[in-house]
């Protein structure tokens, strides 16, 4: 079996080639195993090496033409190339998050790929009350005030279309909610913080109290357990939507136990979203207001879809995952040989 990885450097598509690998022992015949990326890794280090690996920018014309020359005799396609910065240019994330899925799409059809299995996400979802969860067929579009949120809508409503047009291909979608790793502590605070945000006491942090919105309410997964169900989708090649979501649900009091905080206080949402809008205005970190309203207005989701047809089951807890990437925060934890991951000097 042939399959390819876009996106194979970050912290999704460093866990996938782990566990693509771990199958290609296990699996008679083995996996070939083919990875894309804008900037390519170290490829003598592991998961990085051997891979074939081809450097290309999906969201361009040109990208869309090699991605189709590379493609020919590929099974399936595991599409992870996604970007949630610079986020002060939207019309670059779009290139990469909507234009580049619609061209990944595209070359996959073109070179007669039969499965294609996508990277969605909770964000994907209309908003819903936390006192519920919902199954795959919530409806999905996005939350409007999040470019994040808005972009996983319309590749939903790509991946709707082109499920319409080649019934002949098998398209799966894995919807997580958070994915965390030790190893992508460095790549997710420049992402998310900055380098303005000191971070090395994130996992040592004893507040008094911890002031947040009673909203705040998500899930969240380790990267390994993601990677462990878009193999199982590739090997079973089950069509629709997966929730992703290891347990606990994480929680205003959960969280604050993970950062030692011995109360809670509530935040009016309002004022977070104030303070978050005016340092990032600022410069003083990354995370943009949607986040905020993606984090309070996302629903929660079950996960037995994925439990009874890819017979998934994560190994880590959500409070497992989070403690992972607090470790990974505060010491600046990457993989040296993937120029997404990079460690923090």
């Amino acid at each position: 079996m042939r399959v390819a990885v876009i996106g194979a450097t970050g912290n999704v598509g460093t866990a996938v080639l782990r566990r693509l690998q771990r199958a290609a022992l296990e699996r008679p015949g083995g996996l070939e195993i083919l990875g894309f990326a804008r900037r390519t890794p170290d490829t003598t280090v592991a998961p990085y090496a051997g891979c074939q690996w081809h450097g290309l920018d999906v969201g361009t014309d040109e990208g869309r033409r090699d991605l189709t020359v590379a493609l020919d005799g590929v099974d399936a396609v595991v599409h992870l190339a996604w970007a949630i910065q610079p986020n002060r240019n939207e019309a670059a994330m779009h290139r990469t998050n909507v234009t580049g899925t619609a061209n990944a799409l595209q070359a996959a059809a073109d070179a007669g790929v039969r499965h294609f299995v996508c990277a969605s996400s909770v964000g994907a979802y209309l908003p819903a009350t936390k006192g519920q969860r919902v199954d795959e067929g919530w409806p999905h579009g996005g939350i409007k005030t999040s470019h994040y949120s808005r972009h996983k809508g319309k590749q939903e409503a790509l991946l709707d279309d082109f499920a319409a047009r080649h019934p002949e291909t098998v398209v799966t979608r894995l919807r997580p909610g958070l994915i965390f790793q030790q190893d992508a502590g460095s790549e997710i605070g420049r992402y998310f913080l900055g380098p303005l945000v000191p971070k090395f006491l994130l996992d040592r942090l004893r507040l008094p109290l911890l002031p947040i919105p009673e909203q705040l309410v998500f899930q969240a997964v380790h990267a390994d357990d993601v990677a462990d169900a878009y193999w199982r989708a590739v090997d079973r090649r089950v069509p629709g939507a997966f929730n992703i979501a290891a347990e606990p649900i994480l929680t205003p009091t959960r969280l604050a136990s993970q950062l030692g905080a011995r109360r809670v206080v509530g935040l009016p949402v309002r004022l977070l979203r104030a303070v978050v809008g005016v340092s990032w205005a600022l410069g003083l970190q990354r995370t943009d207001p949607g986040w905020i309203d993606m984090a309070t207005q996302a629903p929660l989701m079950e996960t037995d879809r994925a439990r009874t047809l890819l017979g998934w089951e994560p190994e880590h807890s959500s409070l497992d995952a989070m403690s992972a990437v607090l470790t990974g925060l505060s010491a600046g934890d990457g993989v040296s040989a993937s120029p997404a991951l990079k460690p923090r000097n």
